[in-house]
């Protein structure tokens, strides 16, 4: 299959095998997903299907909640029907499906970038909703900053050593997820000055962008142990392409679109702090 035909199919079926429950939940059933993924044999799909129930398990959460045994009709031949089992699948619960399924399928790595996205704009969403634009900013903000130091971590264990090794590598991400624009293309789109930060001059819609490309590049560096600084270059931009092209096919912005807003998170900060204090 080529690339292009991938990426057309991968959002006809990710999206449009989705469905909608009576209290207005997503929900996607295991067979129809089993069929996007490419698995032939349910039995092998299964596999991967009960390595997501224990990873819910581990994570605290109730397995019922993510995973529903239903029954489906299908039609057999001269009109007759019988019925098979199915699963009823949370959007959490694709996701763990992905991300325990064979890495070597090109479509499970579209998956994983779908669901993984669909999974953080919906924390995000919960986490945030009532706040106002400048805290969604400070908050996400706040998280970047944490998140990138465990990704500086995965990046050092890999091979990425040195000052200038890091801000290359930094580089690649950005490239990935901007068309090929780089922390100084950012920077100077932005109308910043030389000591001021790209991330400090998001909103939090490109915040929360980013932060995905962080955490995602920071847990397949981990998961797959690459090992040499050019290999953990091009893995930063690949997963920045990946979340480039799920925003695309979701319909999103492009985050070299998204408004710079007027005032900086570091100044945010700073005239909170100080309400804080006079209080």
């Amino acid at each position: 299959m080529a690339k292009k035909e991938i990426v057309t199919y991968s959002q006809q079926t990710f999206e449009n095998i989705k469905h909608i429950d009576e209290n207005g939940a997503e929900f996607w059933y295991a067979r129809e997903l089993q069929a996007a993924l490419e698995y032939a044999q349910w039995r092998r799909f299964q596999e991967s299907i009960e390595r997501a129930k224990t990873a819910c398990e581990a994570s605290g959460l109730i397995v019922g909640d993510h995973f529903a045994d239903v029954g489906k009709m299908i039609n057999l031949a001269k009109g007759a029907k019988r019925e098979i089992a199915d699963i009823k699948l949370s959007r959490y619960a694709c996701y763990l499906i992905v991300m325990n399924g064979d890495p070597r399928k090109e479509v499970i790595a579209l998956g994983q970038t779908y669901f993984a996205v669909k999974t953080r704009q919906k924390e995000i969403s919960d986490t945030v909703a009532q706040l106002s634009e400048d805290e969604k900013r400070l908050a996400i903000r706040d998280e970047v900053t944490i998140r990138n130091k465990f990704l500086a971590s995965s990046a050092k264990a890999a091979g990425v050593e040195t000052p200038v090794d890091y801000a290359v590598f930094q580089n690649r991400g950005y490239q990935g997820l901007y068309n090929g624009l780089g922390m100084k293309d950012i920077h100077r789109r932005k109308g910043l000055k030389k000591n001021q930060q790209i991330l400090d001059h998001m909103g939090a819609t490109e915040l929360a962008a980013n932060l995905f490309r962080i955490t995602q590049t920071d847990d397949k560096l981990r998961r797959e142990n690459i090992k040499g600084k050019e290999l953990a270059n091009e893995t930063h931009f690949a997963v920045g392409k990946k979340v480039r092209q799920t925003i695309a096919e979701l319909g999103g912005t492009m985050p070299e679109n998204l408004p710079t807003p007027k005032v900086s998170a570091k100044k945010l900060k700073q005239e909170r702090k100080k309400a804080i204090k006079e209080k």
